[in-house]
């Protein structure tokens, strides 16, 4: 598992451009933030339009902040998106509860917060008091002899550190600020080293 290719989201996605880069360079999923007090925030329907223009295969998450399941249930749909992210505190029976599959944020104090829904895929954030691309960095230490094979990590990536977190056999990467040239736009070059480097091209 340690040599698998690691999976890449690239998230805070604002526009049909850097969305197709994205994919061209290699990424397995598009995140779309539904949060209205992010930079990177986008509408519903920007959203649909990108994602109707999409080609196969490439997976959509929706980030969701603070929102009930059935507003989280009608911008997926109407989307087209395919998995919610869901950025805030939440218990089993709310995932449960949504019609798309789901993927909890498990935002880290300390090291047995690794281990929240550690039965399902996941993504492992630093906390903070504001809500993703923050930039901040989780102690990689933590993640020594723990099971990383449904985790996603986010939380202060760089083309410059990707390499650092491979051998802790990882699912995958998330990655926004960055591969950002300002905020809510990415850098074509960070984005494309990025992912370079995180697959190992």
């Amino acid at each position: 598992m340690k040599n698998r290719k690691l999976r890449v989201k690239i998230c805070g996605i604002t526009n049909l451009r850097d969305a197709l880069h994205a994919v061209e360079c290699g990424a397995d999923a598009l995140g779309f933030v539904f949060y209205n007090q992010s930079p990177r925030y986008i509408s519903p329907e920007a959203a649909k339009k990108i994602v109707d223009k999409l080609p196969p295969f490439v997976e959509t998450v929706g980030l969701f902040v603070n929102e009930g399941v059935e507003t989280i249930d009608t911008i997926c749909k109407y989307t087209d998106i395919s998995r919610a992210q869901i950025h805030f505190e939440v218990d089993e029976e709310s995932l449960d509860q949504l019609n798309e599959q789901v993927l909890p944020v498990v935002r880290v104090k300390s090291p047995e917060d690794i281990k929240k829904f550690d039965h399902r895929y996941r993504l492992v954030d630093v906390h903070s008091d504001v809500y993703g691309g923050t930039g901040e960095r989780l102690n990689l230490e933590w993640f020594k002899d723990v099971d990383c094979s449904k985790i996603i990590l986010a939380g202060g990536l760089t083309p410059e550190n990707i390499q650092e977190v491979k051998k802790y056999g990882f699912y995958g990467v998330d990655v926004s600020s960055g591969v950002e040239s300002i905020k809510g736009k990415k850098d074509p070059k960070k984005v494309e080293q990025f992912i370079a480097n995180a697959k190992g091209f």
